[in-house]
């Protein structure tokens, strides 16, 4: 099957328009992504995703394509624009609706949640989801992520529930030092009032969201409850009664098989002291060292 590029929007977007006016230009002077990354001397990988609207240039990128389309600064006067939309516009109906939620309830099972996550262990795991990403496009990344937690300590924040995996606790992100730093921002949200934190544990066996990534329900004010659903590369908005009450049903079944808050934070406290003896060598560790101590 051919390729076929990502549909855009340039009505909706400033994103959308900057990577519409790339093809359009590239298109235009007959030119394939490969050619074009070679005169411009940039990554392919990174060029298609800032075509497709899923990335933004964070460096000289408008001023060259400028120079190469002859476009007289078009380019650097959209980008202006397009800087100020934070994410793809993929996710931003999921934050616009993420802002006026009165309740979200979410069930996670690779990675602590977006609301939840410490700076070091957001660059670690975008590094890690995007390997051949500039650090630069990294960092704006985390910041639009880290921005977003801005919700949970409003005067008037949302009421939060939070079911994470066990894997959640135990996969290394960033080494021992990020995740003991990750599990004691974990017990510190989870003592505020309007957070609940959860832990589903692997004893638990299977369970209604075991094939999934994310499962997030939100409770507007005046309006249906919206789901969401998110794996590694696409996310989907259910909106429809009965596909909202299915997931409805299946996040109270999670609750139910997941420990209790107190018992959540006590697991969260214990696998934390794994990652601080995970700093520290074992016993094989130091007989080694004394043996070589030893030879010399």
């Amino acid at each position: 099957m051919p390729f076929q590029p990502r549909e855009l929007f340039p009505d909706r977007s400033a994103r959308d328009l900057f990577g519409a006016e790339i093809r359009r230009h590239r298109e235009k002077a007959d030119m394939s992504l490969r050619r074009l990354s070679e005169v411009l001397n940039y990554s392919k990988s990174h060029l298609a995703r800032i075509e497709a609207a899923e990335s933004l240039p964070y460096d000289d990128l408008p001023a060259k394509l400028d120079a190469c389309f002859g476009t007289d600064g078009m380019f650097a006067r959209l980008y202006a624009l397009a800087k100020n939309e934070p994410f793809p516009g993929k996710y931003r109906r999921v934050v616009e609706i993420e802002s006026r939620a009165v309740v979200i309830e979410q069930y996670i099972s690779g990675s602590a949640s977006g609301l939840l996550q410490t700076p070091k262990y957001a660059e670690s795991l975008m590094s890690g989801v995007h390997p051949h990403a500039p650090y630069a496009e990294i960092e704006a990344m985390v910041k639009a992520r880290i921005d977003r937690q801005a919700l949970l300590d409003r005067p008037k924040p949302p009421r939060c529930w939070f079911i994470l995996d066990e894997a959640v606790l135990r996969r290394p992100v960033g080494g021992p030092e990020a995740m003991r730093d990750q599990l004691a921002s974990l017990i510190r949200r989870g003592t505020e009032s309007h957070v609940t934190i959860q832990v589903l544990p692997f004893a638990v066996g299977e369970h209604p969201e075991m094939l999934g990534g994310a499962l997030t329900l939100y409770t507007v004010l005046e309006g249906p409850q919206v789901a969401y659903e998110e794996g590694s590369r696409s996310g989907s908005i259910i909106e429809d009664r009965e596909g909202v009450a299915v997931r409805r049903e299946n996040y109270d079944l999670l609750r139910a098989m997941a420990l209790s808050p107190r018992d959540s934070e006590a697991m969260i406290r214990a696998v934390m002291k794994d990652w601080t003896h995970a700093d520290q060598p074992g016993p094989e560790h130091c007989r080694v060292a004394q043996e070589q101590l030893q030879q010399r």
